[in-house]
């Protein structure tokens, strides 16, 4: 059986008042694109298949910050009174990114078609989550889909910003290092071998120091390619090895809370984004039992997956939320205790919204420390790396001028 590809045709003709429209529209075919518009209450005049850019492929990919970006938008159009379909539209002819633009008007088709506005994004499951999903469908039941994109955009953002930090405490140590690494296998490669040349018509006997490195540069010149294509297999190994195994992945989750400085900065991590998730389908009238299986996946770390798991279990039999939260002896006494409150006062997902703003907080504090930290700390490895190699070359050459 054939498969059908979806293209994007442009159109021109006239809406339902006589006015002349122009725009795209993604289907399988002309004459099925044209009974779509005819829906809409558009009669075409002319309509061909989009043209393929010249330059630039298939753009930039769709990234988690752009559909926070589209939903933040669609949901000040709704306020602001612009129809659904309407809004799709004006979101696309917005954005720069063409995948994005694609992406927003096959929306646009399936909804101006007939399907729900929830039904439409879970057919786009790489971009839109079952939780993403759930509470524009809870929007759309309860007739307040402006008030829940509001809530979902606020959410995304929130969660977007909260991974930001996170890759900004990671990426500058690791970029400094990567770039050392690089340096001293450039000089241990190119440099040194000229160091060692010279030495060779000394006669003298070189300093254990300067003997190490060169036969660190000869291993390194023999073997340097062998050492690219191991980083390499490793890289690779890890990634599918997280993709695959479990245990590899509760191994490596488990570790990452256990490493000094950035474990603490994961842990709150994890524990602002369960506050947050919490708050926000909890607030959009998701039942508790519900809302903590959504929260599970969200929080980003197998443990605290399998306790939240634990938590819905507990709850569903008539365990106060706060008391199932204590058992796991993996939340702090703050989160706990304002979920009790929360939950005493009738006001949980206003508490928990504290909560998560309180542990946001506290995550931007910590890498902006670790970085102040690792400053000097990168500098130092770099002096002496690079320092390092260069007394050793200059050594022999230091006892050659002491002895004349």
């Amino acid at each position: 059986m054939a498969t059908t590809v979806n293209q994007v045709y442009v159109y021109k003709g006239l809406d339902k008042k006589g006015a002349k429209v122009e725009g795209e529209v993604t289907s399988s075919s002309p004459s099925l694109a044209k009974a779509q518009l005819i829906k809409q209450g558009i009669r075409t005049k002319n309509i061909k298949k989009k043209p393929k850019p010249l330059f630039g492929g298939k753009g930039k990919a769709v990234k988690p910050l752009d559909i926070a970006l589209f939903t933040r938008q669609m949901a000040t159009m709704m306020k602001a009174g612009v129809p659904l379909v309407q809004s799709f539209e004006i979101v696309a002819g917005g954005t720069e990114k063409p995948q994005l633009a694609s992406l927003v008007r096959t929306i646009k088709d399936e909804v101006a078609s007939g399907t729900g506005f929830a039904t439409a994004l879970r057919k786009h499951p790489k971009y839109f989550d079952d939780l993403f999903c759930n509470l524009v469908e809870s929007g759309e039941q309860s007739g307040a889909l402006e008030t829940m994109l509001d809530r979902i955009a606020t959410y995304k953002e929130k969660t977007e910003q909260l991974k930001a930090k996170i890759k900004k405490a990671m990426t500058y140590p690791i970029a400094v290092m990567v770039v050392a690494i690089v340096v001293t296998g450039i000089l241990l490669v190119k440099v040194v071998p000229q160091f060692a040349e010279t030495f060779s018509s000394f006669g003298a006997d070189l300093p254990a120091f300067t003997l190490f490195v060169l036969g660190l540069s000869e291993w390194a010149q023999a073997h340097w390619f062998k050492v690219l294509i191991g980083i390499g297999v490793g890289i690779f190994a890890f990634s599918k090895a997280k993709e695959k195994s479990l245990a590899f992945r509760i191994a490596l989750d488990r570790l990452t809370l256990r490493l000094p400085i950035v474990g603490v900065i994961v842990y709150q991590s994890i524990i602002a984004r369960y506050a947050r998730t919490l708050s926000t389908t909890f607030a959009a009238g998701v039942p508790l039992i519900e809302a903590l299986t959504s929260v599970a996946g969200a929080t980003g770390n197998y443990i605290y997956e399998q306790a939240v798991l634990r938590i819905r279990d507990e709850v569903s039999t008539g365990t106060q939320l706060n008391v199932a939260m204590d058992k796991t002896k993996l939340f702090p006494p703050m989160a706990v205790q304002m979920t009790t409150i929360g939950e005493e006062s009738g006001a949980l997902d206003d508490m928990l919204d504290k909560a998560a703003n309180y542990y946001e907080e506290q995550v931007d504090n910590l890498v902006d420390n670790l970085t102040t930290l690792l400053e000097p700390m990168i500098m130092s490895v770099l002096g002496i790396l690079v320092g390092g190699l260069m007394i050793a070359m200059y050594l022999p050459i230091f006892q050659i001028g002491q002895a004349v």
